[in-house]
């Protein structure tokens, strides 16, 4: 089984990173089993045209509502304008390895990885995306 990501979430992705480019668009992600939610952040980064930055004040508030009650956070997602959907050394040098989720958007494509202490870089591991249509439930 893949990660089920809505296709309202993957539209939702898709069209920040074509608003953004060519500078990378970032975000949280949120849901329980599966991506039911995203948002979009700045990129705080100093070169937004090569790697991303969620604004901090945008995640700990994200944190904030979680521990309220609030959508759980299970990862962030970015854009890579240069149209490979794949996690860069950069990336992995900024990533914990803490079974998040990790999205990137490249044109039409859309990959989602789980950070952890191994895989590509020494820190991911590539995860099956299951795009759901919105409003449907998922299969039994």
């Amino acid at each position: 089984m893949g990660l089920r990501i809505s296709s309202c979430v993957i539209a939702l992705i898709q069209q920040a990173a074509a608003e953004a480019a060519p500078l990378e668009a970032c975000g949280l992600l949120f849901g329980v089993d599966g991506v039911e939610r995203a948002s979009v952040t700045a990129n705080v980064s100093d070169d937004p045209s090569r790697r991303f930055e969620i604004d901090p004040a945008a995640l700990i508030a994200a944190l904030r509502a979680e521990r309220g009650d609030g959508d759980r956070v299970i990862g962030y997602w970015h854009s890579h304008p240069s149209g490979d959907a794949t996690p860069s050394a950069t990336d992995a040098a900024m990533a914990a390895a803490d079974g998040k989720i990790w999205v990137i958007a490249a044109g039409d494509a859309v990959t989602a990885w789980r950070a952890g202490a191994s895989g590509l870089h020494g820190r991911f591991e590539g995860v099956e995306v299951e795009v759901v249509l919105s409003g449907s439930s998922p299969p039994a």
